[in-house]
């Protein structure tokens, strides 16, 4: 194996201490309740709920959403193959000023490339639910919640 180019070598006090970590408990959000006819309350705990995953994971599992498994197993083949792809190939789809959606491979955190290649896609016609107004955050961006369509 070659050198590692410096551009993704973090500093001694950015980087992880070795330690096994598992993780129990990952947020578990189920969309279900965007299917049938639901008041605001219920809105408003989902959205919560989402908010909190975010805030304390930076992620989360979602249940109950709608999409077809033959519609994901697509989805999961066409990623695998656009990653199998040379860096050139890939950079082609890449995202750019105009474009915020498609291939990227420079992300930085502290400074320093993440071992990381992205390609962010998204649904046509989102449903766009407003988060509730009672946020504390009034210079954060409003909750989006997309519902596929079957």
């Amino acid at each position: 194996m070659g050198e590692v180019d410096a551009a993704f070598i973090q500093d001694l006090e950015h980087r992880r201490k070795l330690a096994v970590i598992e993780a129990e408990g990952i947020p578990l959000i189920d969309l279900s309740l965007l299917n049938s006819t639901v008041d605001d309350g219920a809105i408003k705990g989902l959205v919560s709920e989402i908010g909190d995953a975010c805030e304390k994971w930076g992620f989360f599992q979602v249940i109950n959403h709608g999409v077809l498994t033959e519609c994901r197993e697509k989805m999961e083949v066409a990623s695998r193959k656009f990653f199998e792809r040379s860096k050139d190939e890939k950079r082609t789809a890449g995202r750019d000023e105009v474009n915020p959606m498609g291939y990227y491979d420079t992300e930085h955190t502290k400074n320093v490339r993440d071992w990381k290649e992205v390609f962010d896609a998204a649904v046509e016609n989102p449903t766009v639910i407003s988060a509730p107004d009672e946020l504390d955050d009034k210079e954060s961006p409003r909750a989006l919640i997309c519902r596929w369509a079957n």
